[in-house]
């Protein structure tokens, strides 16, 4: 049977990312073995020269192409990876280089579709190709993207999104599931589920799911918002009004409201509910409780409850998101 081939092409330059170039191609290849190559992907790495690319980790990459030697050939599908810089404050910042967003310009138009993974969402958009546009990045820089180009509409939190033939994915692990989700495309799901599994991914996650998880929100810059944080994981399935909370703390409830606006971004309803929402995630995935167990434990006290708050938080049902991710035996 004839294979046709998909040429694959990864943008690489100085100081990349490395989990964002060595990824895909992992995801990729996967996906020829189990299909015994008939998936037709052929992987390259392209820069400006052929001498060997510093990552930002410090780990040599040497180039297969130079772009001038993708000049005439005809793209399956253009996977930019991205580069930060951290200041002094440990913030960080993407970096766009304006000879790679050129070259991207350049490779666009004979490409089927164009992908970014994690910060190389602002190389897509400082070449024109997310204006109008809903798109992702990681979390850290997507408030940087939306103030440098107003023309696209910046959504932090999924993991991957589609707005025709460009792709956007967050950081930085994510570039797995985007490149799942490729092959879903390419190949179907259940060939994208074996690859998820060869990865011991186990569950191919949806481009809808949050890339955020409770644990792993930013550290509060004071110690009283960090008590509050631990009592609410105590208590979690008590009532914990903002009248409680706020007495717990002794302050006002107009003060308690501030802080977590202050320190967390969000209020003290949005952050419990996000906290619940966690903990039944983790409940569904390894548990065999049910709904209304699970809604009891996690302080949503009715299954309604619960559903409303997984419909808010991330766009599915408690009974799908179960399905899709549970990993103990049903």
């Amino acid at each position: 049977m004839h294979t046709v081939e998909r040429l694959i092409v990864i943008v690489l330059f100085e100081g990349v990312d490395l989990l964002d170039v060595t990824g895909p191609p992992e995801v990729f290849s996967l996906a020829r073995r189990e299909t015994e190559d008939a998936a037709g992907y052929h992987v390259v790495l392209a820069a400006e020269t052929m001498a060997p690319t510093v990552t930002a980790a410090g780990v040599r990459i040497l180039p297969d192409v130079t772009f001038d030697e993708l000049a005439n050939r005809s793209i399956d599908t253009l996977v930019v990876p991205g580069a930060v810089e951290v200041d002094g404050h440990r913030r960080v910042h993407a970096l766009v280089e304006p000879a790679v967003v050129e070259r991207v310009r350049q490779l666009a138009p004979r490409t089927r579709r164009v992908t970014s993974v994690c910060v190389g969402a602002h190389i897509l958009a400082a070449s024109g190709l997310l204006d109008g546009k809903r798109a992702t990045t990681h979390w850290s820089t997507a408030q940087q993207l939306a103030a440098d180009h107003p023309a696209i509409e910046v959504d932090s939190d999924p993991i991957f999104i589609r707005e025709g033939n460009v792709w956007t994915g967050a950081g930085i692990s994510a570039c797995l599931d985007l490149s799942l989700a490729l092959i879903a495309e390419d190949l179907g799901e259940a060939v994208a589920l074996r690859v998820a599994r060869q990865l011991v991914m186990y569950l191919k996650r949806p481009g809808g799911q949050s890339q955020f998880s409770v644990p792993l929100e930013q550290v509060a810059a004071t110690r009283r918002i960090e008590v509050l944080r631990h009592y609410i994981l105590r208590h979690i399935t008590e009532p914990l009004t903002v009248a409680h909370l706020a007495d717990h703390a002794h302050v006002s409830e107009r003060q308690l409201t501030r802080i977590f606006k202050n320190e967390l971004g969000t209020t003290p309803h949005a952050y419990i509910e996000s906290v619940r929402v966690e903990r039944a995630r983790n409940q569904l995935e390894a548990t065999d409780a049910t709904l209304e167990r699970i809604a009891t434990a996690c302080g949503f006290g009715t299954v309604d409850t619960l559903v409303r708050a997984f419909r808010r938080r991330l766009d599915t049902t408690p009974t799908d998101y179960r399905r899709r991710f549970r990993t103990s035996p049903g």
